[in-house]
């Protein structure tokens, strides 16, 4: 899983994506028929049918699995060279105590997140749950050397490496790379398809889905297919209805998020699939929470649209985990449904 190690790792915070943009399209062009962005940084691939095309036009399914992840933008440097910082994404700030981050200044700087000593607190401060506002970026140098290297707006992700733990993996960003990596590894197993495929890497889901909504209002797909991860809530205090998925039991199917309710006509399509290749699958409605199915349902026409997840525990932390058997499962149902989507009227 070199692929997965190398895209989980970079750095890509929402808005700032350029460095997993430049990585994917190397990664994509040999697999497609041709490769661009667009004005959002999108990158969108396009791999043609193999069907002759009928007076209408072959079918256009449209893969999207963002590149973006949750992290932050410097935006204020005190007269001590310590950082502040506003988030690009969602954040738990229960999570950032203790993190090691990475600047994107001039150089990638290596900085850690600080907070007021736990020993100076007074016993009012220790109720209260910590603030984004309460936490800074001490990068061990003063302000001289740091305004030197650090500006206001420039981005900041969380540090990790992917490890294996049992069956699993763990790191920041698998929300979304993990997503990315099925994607391309998908494309890459699949027979060519009958319809057009448009293999997109999208930005700035993190903030409201933008990527997504401005490449798929340029594609117009028949068929949109958002690739992301799902909660898995299946650790201690949690009750069955709350688990949402299981890690090591398959894929999962999404039914509805808070963006989009997935066609039923296409879930079938799905399930059959996976039901004939023998595929472990589940299914999960989440009540909130969205992905790039929402952006491409909107699309001018309308899409029929389906998300494939990968169960995730500890969604927008920095110990992400996912089961090696799960992804496996993503890439060998997407790659089914991209050999034989079937006849594709999804029509209501």
């Amino acid at each position: 899983m070199k692929l997965l190690r190398r895209l989980v790792e970079m750095s890509g915070v929402a808005g700032r994506e350029e460095r997993v943009r430049s990585f994917i399209i190397q990664e994509l062009k040999p697999l497609v028929d041709e490769v661009r962005t667009d004005t959002l940084g999108n990158v969108i691939g396009l791999k043609k049918g193999r069907a002759r095309p009928p007076k209408e036009g072959r079918k256009k399914i449209m893969l999207a699995a963002h590149m973006d992840e949750i992290g932050f933008v410097v935006s204020y440097i005190d007269d001590n060279g310590f950082l502040r910082f506003q988030p690009a994404g969602g954040f738990d700030p229960r999570t950032l105590i203790s993190q090691r981050v990475t600047v994107l200044g001039s150089r990638d700087l290596s900085g850690v997140i600080g907070s007021k000593p736990i020993h100076i607190l007074t016993e009012e401060e220790k109720k209260k749950p910590l603030q984004i506002k309460d936490y800074f970026i001490d990068l061990g140098m003063p302000k001289d050397k740091v305004t030197k290297l650090v500006k206001v707006g420039d981005p900041v992700s969380m540090y990790r490496k992917m490890e294996q733990i049992g069956d699993c993996l763990t790191c920041k960003t698998f929300d979304d790379r993990v997503g990315v990596y099925c994607m391309i590894e998908a494309v890459r197993k699949a027979e060519p398809s009958p319809a057009d495929l448009y293999v997109v890497a999208t930005t700035q889901e993190e903030v409201g889905l933008r990527g997504a909504l401005a490449s798929s209002s340029g594609i117009q797909p028949d068929i949109g297919i958002a690739i992301d991860v799902t909660l898995a809530n299946d650790v201690p205090g949690a009750d069955g209805q709350s688990e949402f998925s299981k890690l090591g039991e398959g894929t999962s199917l999404c039914i509805m998020n808070a963006s989009a309710i997935t066609n039923p006509r296409l879930l079938t399509r799905f399930e059959e699939l996976a039901n004939e290749k023998k595929i472990k699958y589940q299914k999960d409605i989440l009540p909130r929470g969205g992905t790039d199915a929402g952006a491409m349902q909107r699309a001018p026409g309308g899409s029929a649209v389906i998300t494939v997840s990968i169960p995730t525990r500890y969604v927008h932390s920095t110990v992400e985990m996912v089961h090696k058997g799960d992804v496996q499962a993503t890439i060998d149902l997407l790659a089914a449904y991209i050999s034989d989507p079937g006849d594709m009227d999804y029509i209501l």
